[in-house]
């Protein structure tokens, strides 16, 4: 990476068990105890009701893309390996809408409304993000 850094997460007492969770490969969203909703990204209420009764929920890592960017001018030195890649949003089965990256395909395969996976990206910075590829992509893998 010549010398640049890339900007890492800073956990907080909100996001830490958030980021936890993904140095296990989990990706956990809070639920409202209160009106059981989920919400993506962390807080310290529920944004739905105010409620200040909030858990860790295991998500089940299915999502669905709504919406993408190819990015091909990369934010600093850092990514200039990574373009042209992909940030996208993607809707959780669980409810909440979730910034990340698509891997496991070509951009010209992407598409809206494509069922995708959660799979995480163990960087040598000593922190895991979760990113999302299409779904099934492992077992097709398998198979040839």
């Amino acid at each position: 990476m010549s010398g640049a850094t890339r900007n890492l997460p800073a956990p907080t007492k909100a996001s830490a068990e958030y980021w936890d969770g993904c140095r296990r490969h989990e990706l956990l969203v809070q639920r409202c105890t209160a009106c059981a909703k989920h919400q993506f990204y962390p807080r310290l209420v529920c944004v739905f009701c105010s409620e200040k009764s909030l858990e860790w929920a295991r998500a089940s890592g299915r999502a669905t893309l709504t919406t993408y960017t190819v990015v091909r001018r990369p934010v600093s030195r850092a990514y200039a390996a990574e373009v042209p890649y992909i940030v996208a949003l993607v809707a959780l089965e669980e409810g909440p809408t979730m910034m990340t990256g698509i891997v496991g395909c070509g951009i010209e395969e992407v598409r809206i409304g494509m069922p995708l996976e959660v799979v995480f990206e163990d960087w040598p910075e000593g922190v895991t993000v979760p990113k999302f590829r299409p779904a099934g992509a492992a077992r097709k893998s398998q198979a040839t």
